[in-house]
């Protein structure tokens, strides 16, 4: 008996094994990124008041529309966050289903999907891309590349699973070289006043921020400064510095590997109540992108090989600019480069190939 997988019956439960999973991605880039089990609790809880949600009131979907995006016991606001990845898990798991008509495919789809809808939702909120996430997704591609070596152009698994090992290392340290030349050349960014302008280290109010330094009003964010033990951060024509809210002279402060350096004297940053001053000029380390859309690219080019990686992160910078041009008019807001590289996969993965060659017959490449 061939089972017919395209009937209504399986869509339903597609979709609906879908809204679960989303509900479960929505654990999972929550607690990732801030160092937190997605297992233990075991339960779904409010980030405000932190109480457990029980399963009758863990509905997928239903939950947030009833309850109106806010939270039962404490009444503070749920972000739509939690009901988009619910709907947006359940509609692309459907769309797997029906579009990739081998089972095996579909499946791979499915999980890989789950992979980059939490990498994206918390690379838009957090500017970074958790590791465990491109390694689960890396493992996935190898295993598909190895199972179904046909996935790749292949037909012995050891061939699939070389091709899709080429494609994680020709992605990774391609853009990693990107990385670093990008740090060559962009790697520093210098504020400079004609007055003593006031500076300090900013604490994080609540769970969703981290760690800041403002100068001039403007605040850079600890994970956008610090992304090396070698990176540091200058202060310099300091007026004065408060220590703990003790006054001290100094010329020259530099943070280096959260360590705070003040003429000779050195300061743990974790064990800092306050740090604040005055200062004419300061020189700020930064990246031309993080290594987490690095983990990323390599992922995708396990998953898809190598093939795919020039269309891809083409694709990405196309992607890039005209959200950049929508923003500059006002519409939406900074988007991380992450997004943007996996809006170019999935490009690939549906017209890549025909763009591709359409491309370099247009510019008379082919």
């Amino acid at each position: 008996m061939v089972i017919d997988w395209s009937q209504p019956v399986f869509g339903v439960a597609v979709f609906l094994l879908g809204a679960c999973i989303g509900s479960f991605l929505n654990v999972a880039i929550y607690r990732l990124p801030r160092g937190l089990s997605v297992n233990e609790p075991k339960r779904s809880f409010c980030p405000y008041c932190k109480k457990q949600i029980p399963m009758w009131r863990n509905i997928p979907l239903v939950t947030w529309l009833v309850q109106r995006g806010k939270c039962a016991e404490c009444d503070a606001p749920i972000a739509a966050r939690y009901f988009i990845v619910e709907l947006l898990t359940a509609l692309v798991w459907l769309g797997c289903w029906f579009v990739f008509p081998d089972p095996a495919q579909a499946v791979f789809f499915m999980l890989l999907s789950a992979i980059l809808i939490t990498i994206s939702a918390v690379d838009i909120e957090l500017m970074l891309i958790p590791r465990q996430l491109t390694i689960t997704g890396t493992l996935l591609g190898l295993g598909m590349a190895a199972l179904c070596p046909e996935f790749l152009g292949e037909v012995v698994w050891w061939k699939g699973l070389l091709k899709s090992f080429y494609g994680f290392a020709f992605g990774w340290v391609g853009l990693w070289l990107v990385v670093l030349l990008g740090k060559l050349a962009f790697g520093k960014r210098s504020f400079e006043f004609d007055e003593p302008t006031e500076w300090m280290l900013r604490e994080p109010e609540t769970d969703e921020e981290e760690l800041c330094f403002v100068i001039g009003g403007e605040p850079i964010g600890w994970s956008d400064i610090f992304y090396r033990k070698s990176d540091r951060l200058l202060i310099e024509g300091v007026v004065y510095v408060h220590v703990d809210g003790e006054r001290r002279d100094a010329e020259v402060i530099e943070i280096k590997d959260n360590i705070v350096h003040i003429d000779g004297d050195e300061f743990p940053i974790g064990s800092l109540k306050s740090l604040d001053g005055k200062a004419r000029k300061a020189i700020v380390p930064r990246e031309a992108m993080g290594m987490g859309d690095v983990d990323l690219l390599g992922m995708l080019g396990a998953c898809f090989g190598p093939a795919s990686l020039l269309f891809t992160i083409f694709a990405a910078s196309v992607v890039s600019i005209i959200w950049a041009v929508f923003n500059r008019l006002g519409f939406g807001r900074l988007m991380p480069f992450g997004p943007s590289i996996i809006a170019g996969a999935v490009l690939w993965v549906f017209w890549g190939q025909d763009l591709w060659l359409w491309y370099l017959q247009t510019v008379g490449v082919y």
